[in-house]
């Protein structure tokens, strides 16, 4: 079974690693970390995703860059626990 690839942009990096953790901690998940808009666009050209998640640090510039660019489901992660990302992923999903 294809693994959902999950892309996940933000700045802050210990936050980005907790995040990257627990998306990576489930079997059908696999995460990438991405720190700009600029990254997260090149990281494209090799790796299909699923859903991108637009996390802390991230200005409306590069907000709108990703969104003029993916065409799949962008969600903004708020923060909170592990309850409300996976939330947030799967109403991404559809699931």
């Amino acid at each position: 079974m294809k693994k959902i690839e999950i892309l996940t942009v933000g700045k802050h990096p210990e936050i980005m690693k907790t995040i990257l953790r627990l998306i990576n901690s489930k079997p059908e998940w696999n995460g990438t970390i991405a720190y700009s808009a600029t990254e997260a666009i090149a990281g494209s050209q090799t790796t299909a995703f699923d859903v991108v998640l637009l996390c802390a640090g991230l200005d409306e510039v590069e907000a709108q860059q990703l969104k003029a660019h993916f065409k799949v489901p962008i969600v903004q992660h708020y923060g909170g626990g592990s309850g409300l990302l996976f939330a947030e992923i799967y109403q991404a999903l559809g699931v």
